[in-house]
C-alpha cells in the first residue's frame, strides 16, 4: 500500500484531490472508512484537539491501523488543528500519519518559530522510527471551529499571499500547506457558500510543489473542481458531517421517542454522514 506522501504525488498528477473526514466516534470513523472502501480512493481522517479528547489519542490511532489493515483500505489519521507544540507531539509520539500546527492566529515569526519545532520533532521521530510523518502549517486566518454561523467569520481578508506561502514554507520546512483563499471553517446556516481565490491558489501553487491543503470543505462544487485544477490537493470537510449526523438523530427520535438503545439511534447517523462523505469524494475524485 502506498504511503500519504505517494498518494498526494499521484492526485496532484492526476488533478484529484484527496478527502480528510473528522471524527468523533466510531459510527462516523466507519461512515467515512465505508465510503472511501466503496469508491477505492485513498481517505484521510482527522481529529482536532477536542475530538482527539473524545476518542482517545492512542484509541485513535489503534482503530485507524486496524480497519487499514483489516479492510485493506488507503486511511491515514491526521491530528488536524493543533494548537502547541505539546499537543503534536503527543499526536507524533502516540502514531499519527500527519499533523497540523495552526498558529495562524500568532504572529509570522512565533507561527514560524512554533511550525518549525514541531517539524524538526517529527523529522527525529520518522528517522529513529522508519515511519512517514507530514506536518502541515497554516498561515492566514479561517476562523475556529466547524458549527452552523450567521454570518462568515471576521478576518477573512487576510489572505495568503505567494510571497508569504513561500517565506513560511522555507523557513519551517513543512510537508503540506494550508492557506487562506477566502474558505473557513464552519458553514452559513444560509444558503450562502464561501467563494475562493482560485486566483490566489494558483500563484502559491506555483511557488512550491508541496501539497496545498483547503480548509472549510462545505462550499461550491464548481469552486472545488477550479481549486483542485489550482493546486489544492487535500480537503477538509466536517461541518457538513456533523449537520447530517445530529439531523439524523433528530429525526429518528422524533418518530422513536421510547428508543433508548443507542446503537439503534446511531446506525441511521452513521448512513447519513456517509453519504455526505461518498458525494463529497466524488467530487473531490472527479468521479462526477
Amino acid at each position: 500500500m502506498n504511503t500519504l506522501k505517494e498518494y498526494l504525488a499521484q492526485v496532484r498528477n492526476e488533478k484529484k484531490a484527496i478527502g480528510h473526514f473528522n471524527f468523533s466516534n466510531i459510527e462516523g470513523l466507519y461512515a467515512i472508512a465505508r465510503a472511501a472502501k466503496a469508491l477505492g480512493v485513498p481517505v484521510i481522517v482527522g481529529t482536532a484537539e477536542g475530538e482527539e479528547e473524545a476518542v482517545g489519542t492512542k484509541e485513535a490511532v489503534a482503530l485507524v491501523k486496524i480497519i487499514r489493515e483489516d479492510w485493506q483500505i488507503p486511511i491515514f489519521l491526521n491530528a488536524d488543528h493543533h494548537y502547541s507544540f505539546a499537543a503534536v507531539k503527543a499526536c507524533i509520539d502516540a502514531g499519527y500519519d500527519s499533523v497540523i500546527y495552526d498558529g495562524a492566529k500568532l504572529t509570522f515569526e512565533e507561527n514560524v518559530a512554533i511550525s518549525k519545532q514541531c517539524v524538526e520533532y517529527a523529522r527525529q521521530v520518522s528517522a529513529a522510527t522508519g515511519r512517514e510523518i507530514l506536518v502541515e502549517v497554516e498561515i492566514g486566518y479561517i476562523g475556529e471551529g466547524s458549527k452552523l454561523r450567521d454570518v462568515a467569520p471576521e478576518g477573512l481578508s487576510a489572505v495568503t499571499s505567494p510571497e508569504e506561502a513561500k517565506l513560511f514554507l522555507e523557513q519551517t520546512g513543512a510537508d503540506m500547506l494550508a492557506p487562506a483563499v477566502g474558505n473557513f471553517h464552519g458553514m452559513l446556516k444560509t444558503a450562502e457558500k464561501p467563494r475562493l481565490h482560485i486566483d490566489t491558489i494558483q500563484g502559491i501553487a506555483a511557488i512550491t510543489d508541496k501539497p496545498l491543503v483547503l480548509h472549510g470543505g462545505s462550499g461550491e462544487e464548481a469552486d472545488f473542481a477550479a481549486a483542485i485544477d489550482a493546486g489544492i490537493n487535500i480537503i477538509h470537510v466536517n461541518t457538513e458531517l456533523r449537520r447530517a449526523f445530529t439531523g439524523a438523530i433528530r429525526d429518528f427520535l422524533a418518530k422513536n421517542p421510547d428508543e433508548i438503545a443507542p446503537y439503534k439511534y446511531t446506525a441511521p447517523a452513521s448512513l447519513a454522514m456517509e453519504a455526505v462523505v461518498t458525494e463529497k469524494l466524488k467530487i473531490f475524485s472527479r468521479m462526477q
